[in-house]
């Protein structure tokens, strides 16, 4: 994926079991789509609190925030309910959303690229975040991202 790509629709189960569909989530404003490679891991959970610490931001700006990763839809819940996030997380249990964003590692070993894509509501891609150290870097980035598409 590279800067004004358009972003692959997609439909996957959230931590409720309830399917999801990017097209959809879109119409109701940006997205900031985060993947991380495994929900209860000390990195991902500081990602994903930052995330959820940054709700009020977000809001202003119009954006949802949804993560991804290659975890089942129970551990999604557990990791939801654990630190009490307040968007949707997404199983790509298979890796094929993954695959198509291009941030499926071939090993199984930390399954995906920590990478944050911000998608307009017209589903071009503004932003692409790449951190695997930085864990604040993606929703910091995402934020500014967004300011521009409201400037």
């Amino acid at each position: 994926m590279r800067l004004n790509d358009l972003a692959p629709d997609f439909t996957l189960p959230d931590s409720r079991g309830t399917e999801q569909t990017l097209s959809e989530l879109l119409a109701l404003g940006p997205v900031v789509l985060f993947f991380y490679p495994a929900a209860m891991t000390t990195g991902c959970t500081k990602e994903s609190c930052h995330f959820r610490d940054l709700a009020s931001e977000f809001t202003a700006l119009g954006a949802h925030r949804v993560g991804i990763s290659m975890d089942g839809v129970e551990r999604q819940a557990e990791f939801t309910s654990k630190n009490q996030l307040d968007y949707p997380l997404l199983a790509d249990v298979d890796g094929r959303v993954a695959k198509q964003y291009g941030v499926k590692r071939a090993f199984d070993f930390m399954k995906v690229k920590r990478t944050t894509f911000v998608i307009g509501q017209d589903r071009r891609v503004v932003e692409i975040i790449s951190s695997e150290l930085n864990m604040d870097v993606h929703a910091d980035r995402a934020l500014a991202a967004l300011q521009t598409l409201r400037d």
